[in-house]
């Protein structure tokens, strides 16, 4: 494994990933713009969900790139994508359960979010964030399940409606798990760190 971290903190690696993350904030804002549109204003920065845990990690590769940390974005980003990359990955997988079938695009979520969540931890070594920073992540991440589970802001998926009740349920504790993975990777004494350069 010591052999990744050179290459996840080399520069033009790090490029690649600022412009992969870019695109893929990008078509995931798009990916939203129905439920956007049809949103009270007051829950727009609470429901898009997976593009918002990545433009957080953008922001994290943009300090990198200019050698600097951003620890609340870091310790926000890795809860959002640990959180909604396996979210998004399991909902799929239910979708495919329930409706015997997944098209390309639902295939393509459960490889790109799973992305998500692997690279958010793999980054870990090279995060500078505290207590302080994560217990303010862990507040947008269970504030987040309160909108979408109590005021109805989550993603749709139509065909898993029925399932609402043991999804927030499921989501509300896959928030508590990536909270714990986050302290666990950064927070916690004796912790596995590595510099930028």
């Amino acid at each position: 494994m010591k052999w990744l971290y050179p290459i996840l903190a080399y520069r033009p690696f790090l490029w690649l990933l600022f412009i992969i993350n870019i695109l893929g904030t990008i078509y995931g804002y798009i990916w939203y713009r129905y439920q956007l549109a049809e949103t009270p204003p007051i829950f727009l920065p609470f429901v898009p969900d997976s593009p918002t845990a990545s433009l957080f990690f953008v922001f994290v590769l943009l300090a990198f790139l200019c050698r600097r940390h951003f620890p609340l974005l870091e310790a926000l980003a890795l809860v959002t994508l640990v959180k909604y990359g396996i979210w998004a990955v399991v909902m799929n997988l239910l979708v495919w359960k329930v409706t015997g079938e997944l098209d390309v695009a639902g295939w393509m979520l459960i490889v790109s979010h799973g992305a998500m969540a692997i690279e958010g931890m793999l980054y870990a070594p090279f995060y500078r964030f505290r207590g302080m920073h994560l217990a303010i992540a862990a507040v947008w991440a269970l504030h987040n399940d309160i909108i979408d589970y109590v005021f109805g802001m989550m993603p749709h998926y139509s065909v898993l409606q029925q399932y609402a009740a043991q999804i927030g349920y499921f989501t509300f504790w896959l928030s508590i798990v990536s909270i714990a993975i986050s302290y666990l990777l950064c927070v916690r004494k004796n912790r596995f760190v590595l510099p930028l350069n």
